[in-house]
C-alpha cells in the first residue's frame, strides 16, 4: 500500500483547514440535530471532494512542478506515485463524492457536477487570469452552501455569510502561499496576484480578503439566534491569529510562510469550530 505516498500527494493534513469549518457549518446551519449518518456523509463527500481537487491539481501542474525546485520532489514528478495511480485516485474519489452526494438527497447530488468542474478548472485558473486564488476561494465559498443544501435543502443567508468567510479567508492564505514562487511563475508565463502587483500588493490583497473574513463572521455572530460570548471570545481570538499570520510575512521576508500557512491556519480552522460547537452546547 501506498498511503503514505498518496496522503503526500493530495496533502492529506492540509484537511484540517476545511473540515473544522464544514463541521461547524453543520452546527451553525441545522435546523434540527443533524443524524449520524447525515455528518458521516457530509464528512465524506467534503473529503472525498477534496482529494478529487488536489489530484487534479497535481495532475495537470505536473508539467511545471517538474521544473519548479520546491515542488520537484513532490511524489507525481519523483515517481513515487505514476500518473496512472493518480488517474484511478481521481475516479476513486470523484466515484466516492458522487455516491455520498447520492446518499445526502437529491439536490445534493444534482448539484454535485458544478462542484467537480470548479474543482477541475482551478488548477488551470493560473493560466488565464491573476486571481486564480478567487477560483479556490469559490470552492471554499461553497462548502458552507453544500452543508445547508444537504441539511436543508436551501440556501440561507447565513450560509451565504459563513461560505464568504471562508472563502475570503482561504483565498486570502493562498495569495500568501503563492509568493514562494513569484519568480518561477514569471519565468514561465503563470499568472497570480503576486506577480501582478508584486509582493507587497498581493500583501494588500491578502489584508483585504482577510479583512472582509473578519467582516462576514462577525456578521453571522450578530445575525444567529444561537450565538454569544463563547462565539465573540473565540471570534476575537480568531481576529487575532489573522493579524499575527500577517504580522510573520513582511513584503522582503517570507521565510516565515510555512508558519503563517499551516499553524496559523490550522488554528484558526479548530478555533472557530470549538467556539461554535461550545456555544451552542452551552
Amino acid at each position: 500500500m501506498k498511503f503514505k505516498e498518496y496522503a503526500e500527494l493530495v496533502k492529506f493534513e492540509h484537511t484540517i483547514f476545511a473540515l473544522p469549518f464544514a463541521l461547524a457549518a453543520v452546527v451553525l446551519l441545522a435546523k434540527n440535530t443533524p443524524s449520524v449518518k447525515e455528518v458521516f456523509w457530509i464528512t465524506v463527500a467534503l473529503i472525498s471532494a477534496r482529494t478529487l481537487g488536489m489530484a487534479l491539481n497535481r495532475l495537470i501542474d505536473e508539467p511545471y512542478d517538474r521544473l519548479n525546485p520546491r515542488t520537484k520532489h513532490w511524489p507525481l514528478v519523483s515517481g513515487k506515485v505514476s500518473k496512472k495511480e493518480v488517474w484511478s485516485l481521481i475516479f476513486l474519489s470523484a466515484s466516492v463524492f458522487l455516491l455520498s452526494c447520492a446518499l445526502i438527497n437529491t439536490l445534493t447530488l444534482l448539484l454535485s457536477p458544478f462542484v467537480i468542474l470548479i474543482l477541475w478548472v482551478y488548477p488551470y485558473a493560473k493560466r488565464f487570469t491573476y486571481f486564480p486564488h478567487l477560483f479556490l476561494g469559490t470552492v471554499y465559498f461553497l462548502i458552507p452552501i453544500a452543508v445547508d443544501v444537504a441539511l436543508n435543502e436551501r440556501i440561507s443567508t447565513n450560509a451565504l455569510i459563513l461560505g464568504t468567510a471562508m472563502g475570503s479567508w482561504v483565498s486570502g492564505f493562498d495569495i500568501l502561499y503563492s509568493l514562494q514562487d513569484v519568480e518561477f511563475d514569471r519565468k514561465h508565463g503563470l499568472k497570480s496576484i503576486a506577480v501582478k502587483f508584486g509582493t507587497s500588493g498581493a500583501l494588500r490583497f491578502a489584508k483585504g480578503l482577510h479583512f472582509l473574513t473578519f467582516l462576514a463572521l462577525l456578521v453571522l455572530g450578530l445575525r444567529h439566534p444561537d450565538l454569544g460570548s463563547i462565539y465573540f471570545t473565540g471570534f476575537a481570538l480568531l481576529s487575532l491569529f489573522l493579524i499575527y499570520e500577517h504580522l510573520l510575512i513582511k513584503p522582503t521576508d517570507i521565510s516565515k510562510i510555512n508558519r503563517a500557512f499551516f499553524t496559523i491556519n490550522g488554528y484558526i480552522s479548530i478555533l472557530f469550530f470549538i467556539t461554535v460547537f461550545a456555544d451552542k452546547l452551552l
